[in-house]
């Protein structure tokens, strides 16, 4: 899989894609809106079981009271935690559609180094065209097909 320029490619498929606000960074920062460049792997996939059925045999429901941990001095950062948490976090449980599917990616993980960035997904988009705080996201079909065709360790080039 390889983003760039607002799309994706996979399988000699090509789908509309966008990245963070802050564009596509060699340094990434935690909070910095930015996606990082560099070679990925596809390391997790989730869906809202209320909302979708699983894309694959390897995804994982999101129950109510998932998060992930977003707080750079957290010993969870940049893991999937359970509610409550004091700490900086995401609802994984969204009430908009962004996260009814999720593919997590290995950018700081699972040993994260703290402020390097959290939570590099690929997720729905909330418009087309809409930046992302990070992430990257696609039409809810073009995700859809994605991550019923991806698997653990699908490498994603982010240039």
């Amino acid at each position: 899989m390889v983003y760039s320029a607002g799309r994706l490619r996979y399988r000699g498929q090509y789908i509309a894609a966008t990245c963070g606000r802050g564009g596509v960074t060699d340094d990434k920062r935690e909070g910095d809106g930015a996606t990082p460049r560099g070679t990925h792997s596809i390391a997790g996939l989730f869906y809202r079981l209320d909302r979708v059925a699983a894309p694959s045999d390897w995804a994982q429901p999101i129950y109510p009271g998932d998060l992930w941990c977003d707080d750079p001095q957290h010993p969870a950062y940049n893991l999937l935690c359970r509610a409550p948490l004091e700490a900086s976090h995401e609802q994984m449980r969204r009430a908009d559609p962004q996260y009814d599917v999720v593919l997590i990616t290995d950018w700081n993980w699972p040993e994260a180094s703290p402020g390097r960035g959290s939570a590099i997904f690929v997720h729905q988009w909330r418009r087309p065209g809409a930046s992302t705080a990070g992430c990257i996201a696609m039409a809810r079909g073009d995700l859809l097909w994605l991550a019923a065709k991806a698997a653990p360790g699908t490498r994603l080039i982010i240039r």
